[in-house]
């Protein structure tokens, strides 16, 4: 169904909503009203009008358990390109959030390399054939370990680079605003997985202290709920790295957890704890996901070529 076939949406109407970026009925019934009333300049009532007027259409908000778990077992997993880590995971799931946290160096940004490149392989491969948004918070893309990464997996190094599409922000207002306004360049840019490294760099130095926290939390709420409706909208896997800090809590059996507190805890579907041990070695941690049990680990490397299996499977 297009926008057009929804009860009260005229000529005039779709243009407001279409040069807001507003392109799907998904999108008109996902969206808060008040934040599509704020982008096109329609009455805020017309719109919560307009948005019942889609879920009619639709007639399914009902749907079993049966139909729910036939539509997940259908949708394509995308592979990260480390057997160890699908065989964990069961690949990176789509309409989802997936986080990826960890210290320095544990793998994380190579991760989100290799993720950028393995949705562009062909579906037999475990990619989606698809592009990449990126979104560079700190500074740490490189072209060059995408290079070698392509080469890895036999694809075309110019074409893998032309189809990932790199947004450098510069602070928590440019992060925001960057992911509004990818949402209406996914359909365009044929995206298959949006990724943000890091989520919360920004946001932790620009409102430091615990007279900030209250704001900041806010703002990261808000930020979240952002990348929520993309996964869900689009049914396009969504991924951030996080940094990590102290563990105030002695009985979560954690020295160190995910920054961001019960904000990010309660956004992120499956949370993966990235560490370092000896002689090179990575491990990554479930640390919470609906599925999967606590605590299951893969191991994996970092090598010039991406990141690897341990055994070189």
């Amino acid at each position: 169904m297009e926008l057009r076939d929804v009860r009260g949406i005229g000529r005039v109407t779709l243009k407001k909503l279409v040069d807001a970026g507003i392109t799907t009925v998904r999108e008109l019934i996902v969206l808060p009203p008040r934040e599509i009333a704020e982008l096109t300049g329609l009455p805020e009532s017309r719109v919560r009008a307009l948005a019942a007027n889609a879920r009619e259409m639709l007639r399914n908000e009902y749907v079993s358990a049966e139909e729910l778990d036939a539509l997940k077992m259908s949708s394509p997993r995308l592979t990260t390109g480390v057997k160890s880590l699908d065989r964990l995971l069961g690949g990176i799931e789509g309409g989802v959030i997936t986080e990826f946290a960890g210290e320095y160096g544990s793998g994380k940004t190579q991760l989100c390399h290799q993720l950028s490149v393995t949705v562009q392989l062909p579906e037999r491969m475990g990619g989606l054939e698809r592009s990449a948004i990126y979104v560079d918070t700190e500074g740490t893309f490189s072209t060059e370990r995408i290079k070698a990464m392509a080469k890895r997996f036999g694809l075309n190094v110019r074409d893998v680079l032309r189809r990932i599409y790199v947004v450098r922000a510069y602070n928590s207002d440019h992060q925001i605003e960057v992911i509004r306004a990818a949402r209406s360049r996914i359909p365009e840019l044929d995206i298959g997985i949006l990724i943000v490294d890091s989520l919360i760099n920004h946001f932790r130095s620009e409102y430091p202290g615990r007279e900030n926290l209250a704001v900041r939390q806010q703002r990261l709420k808000s930020h979240l709920q952002d990348l929520m409706r993309i996964a869900e909208i689009y049914s396009m896997p969504v991924i951030f790295t996080n940094q990590i800090v102290s563990s105030p809590d002695p009985f979560s059996g954690m020295s160190k957890v995910p920054a961001g507190g019960n904000v990010v805890a309660h956004s992120a579907t499956y949370r993966i704890f990235l560490g370092k041990k000896k002689g090179g070695l990575r491990y990554a941690r479930i640390i919470d996901s609906p599925k999967h049990p606590e605590g299951s680990e893969a191991y994996f490397r970092i090598t010039d070529e991406g990141v690897v299996d341990v055994d070189g499977e």
